[in-house]
């Protein structure tokens, strides 16, 4: 018989509520009181109906599982982990899509197992390793119909915390905006669990470039007089892309610029492109990038939520238009910031539905630095140097983007 066998074999069919928990690893000292776990292999066996899962720990892990539909995966989270192998190692197959993992938040790390059909898990357990070193983590699960995956999910008492509560649309736009410093709000795209694109040779992270840009705009525009500018994320932590929104939206953020630098199939294509948001994407290449940056959650294991309903209120409205026109504005002065110093992509100024740009009050861009499927963008996105001149560039579309703005209203009054 083989290995998947024996591990079916071995279930106790009655064992399968959630959320999971170890009970002799439960009963050691809290993730606070240890050093980081250390995961130091992943092995998957997996048929179109069955899984078996196993990781080595070096010490037994606390965890827990849960379930999470739209569409169908089973999230394992942990105390703080090292994970001494990337996730795309581990090759996924059968009743597995995919699998990945990593930080989520501070003493928090997260398996995400996305799953090409229902799966109900029928054992889990933390048992000592080989020769009594360390631990292994095992997890059996068998395919079961959606309508028992999706009572599965309802019999949950797990809130994931990373998903954020809808907030009361038009009580922030009419509360008052403290200070007078004109505040921007810099968000270094992806992060955690999320990566983001990656170059060619694996060397080139998306969420650690996002990060080292954000923080030297931020460095900035706090240097220069008037401005003052934070960070959305401020490690390499999981941050929802609502919950980023939120936070510019929270602390009355002026202006709103998130990072990025994607990758392509099409490894000629070079250049930093401005998106502001719009129901309908500017082109196809557009509409393929919003998608997969508003895979983010989903790629996280962040449970999918229905929408606020939308409020029927004409203020709401007609901010939203005075905002698009904004960022259309300050997408401008981006672009001609840059124009002779920064490749641009042809068509710089596109439009599409990211979901990162939704804040209906702030004045919202995404900017794509450049690609990592291109040799030339890789070697200027990794360069200290092309990274302060960047920022500089920025900064002086912000700044040019406020004098206009300030212009118009004193012409106005």
């Amino acid at each position: 018989m083989s290995g998947f066998g024996r591990l079916l074999l071995a279930v106790t069919i009655g064992c399968a509520s959630v959320p999971f928990r170890d009970a002799r690893a439960s009963e050691t000292a809290t993730a606070e009181e240890k050093p980081a776990l250390v995961a130091s292999d992943v092995r998957l066996t997996a048929a179109r109906d069955q899984m078996a899962l196993e990781m080595d720990f070096d010490q037994p892990p606390a965890f827990t599982l849960h379930y999470v539909d739209e569409p169908p995966r089973l999230i394992l989270d942990l105390p703080k982990t090292v994970f001494t192998r990337p996730d795309t190692a581990v090759k996924s197959h059968g009743i597995v899509k995919s699998v990945r993992y990593g930080t989520m938040s501070e003493g928090q790390a997260r398996m995400v197992i996305t799953l090409a059909e229902p799966l109900r898990v029928t054992h889990s357990e933390a048992v000592p390793g080989a020769g009594g070193k360390g631990a292994v983590l095992r997890i059996d699960g068998e395919k079961i119909t959606p309508d028992a995956f999706r009572a599965l999910v309802s019999a949950q008492t797990w809130a994931d915390p990373q998903a954020e509560k809808p907030k009361d649309q038009l009580a922030l736009l009419s509360s008052p905006v403290a200070g007078d410093r004109f505040l921007v709000a810099v968000d270094a795209g992806h992060g955690g669990i999320d990566t983001g694109a990656t170059s060619p040779d694996g060397e080139t992270v998306e969420k650690d470039i996002t990060l080292q840009f954000a923080r030297a705009l931020v460095d900035e525009l706090n240097a220069r007089p008037g401005f003052e500018a934070f960070l959305t994320r401020d490690k390499d932590e999981f941050i929802s892309l609502s919950r980023r929104v939120a936070i510019a939206r929270e602390r009355r953020a002026n202006l709103f610029i998130s990072l990025h630098a994607d990758k392509l199939r099409q490894s000629d294509i070079r250049g930093a492109t401005v998106y502001t948001i719009s129901d309908r994407a500017s082109d196809t290449l557009s509409a393929s990038l919003a998608e997969r940056e508003n895979l983010s959650d989903e790629l996280a294991g962040i449970a999918a939520s229905d929408e606020p309903e939308e409020v029927a209120d004409i203020l709401l409205d007609l901010t939203r238009r005075e905002t698009q026109a904004f960022a259309v504005t300050f997408a401008d002065h981006i672009i001609e910031s840059f124009r002779g110093q920064v490749e641009l992509i042809n068509n710089p100024h596109r439009s599409a539905g990211f979901i990162v740009l939704g804040a209906p009050e702030i004045p919202s861009v995404l900017l794509e630095l450049g690609f990592l499927s291109n040799r030339k963008d890789v070697e200027a996105l990794t360069d200290p140097e092309r990274q302060k001149l960047i920022a500089r560039l920025l900064g002086d579309a912000i700044d040019g983007y406020r004098n206009q703005g300030t212009a118009k209203a004193g012409q106005g009054g």
